[in-house]
């Protein structure tokens, strides 16, 4: 009740009280956006959660689920990336990650296999006592993973596979074109033993090598001369 007089505009409902009842009615209720964590839950028990919450208020385009592993730190063999899939497939829900694992490599593993919300523990001084300080992060950690998160985003691009900006500028320098392998006389016909493919791409392309095996030569070249139509 406090933190919605506070004005909160997203409630995160933690692993542990996925199955309380009570409680996912109440925050149902608020009509809020919601992250819904998974840690130790089955699909068929997300699916409960999910029914609860969208028959009492929530609206199901609001809810975000997050895979988890509640264990503090969580073993690696037992994070199970993947699940974030198998969470997108089932649910066709956005899906983000809370990361109990020591370091940040986790959470920026989860951010390109596509998690849009990471949770992350924080803490001034991981020796101090409690459950989770081990797994958490410390105020520098914490800057280093948003800013590596912000570059992941960047390298996600749009997914069309075409040459970028930067590498526009590099075609003609590192790929081939054809040139004289050794001195060739004009009516000389091209072979394996005269032709071969060199830098830079700005004459015919190094692809049309076989075609051009057995033509005839219609000038002279010097070794290593481009070949020209």
């Amino acid at each position: 009740d406090l933190l919605n007089e506070l004005g909160l505009k997203i409630f995160k409902i933690p692993s542990g009280e996925i199955t309380n009842l009570p409680y996912l009615k109440k925050i149902a209720k608020l009509n809020k956006k919601i992250i819904l964590s998974t840690g130790m839950a089955n699909l068929g028990e997300i699916e409960e959660a999910l029914n609860v919450l969208c028959k009492n208020g929530a609206k199901r385009q609001n809810i975000t689920l997050l895979h988890c592993t509640t264990e503090y730190p969580a073993p690696f063999d037992e994070v199970n990336l993947k699940a974030m899939q198998s969470l997108k497939d089932a649910f066709k829900l956005d899906v983000g990650y809370s990361d109990h694992t020591q370091g940040i490599h986790i959470s920026l593993a989860a951010v390109a296999l596509g998690a849009c919300v990471i949770e992350k523990h924080f803490t001034l001084d991981k020796n101090m006592s409690g459950p989770d300080h081990k797994a958490s992060l410390e105020p520098h950690e914490l800057k280093t993973l948003c800013t590596q998160i912000r570059q992941i985003q960047k390298a996600m691009g749009d997914g069309i596979k075409k040459a970028s900006k930067s590498e526009q500028k590099n075609i003609n320098i590192v790929r081939k074109s054809l040139v004289a392998k050794k001195d060739i006389q004009k009516g000389e016909i091209f072979s394996e033993e005269n032709l071969t493919t060199k830098r830079p791409a700005n004459g015919i392309s190094a692809m049309r090598y076989e075609e051009f095996l057995g033509k005839i030569a219609t000038k002279n070249y010097k070794e290593d001369e481009l070949i020209r139509e």
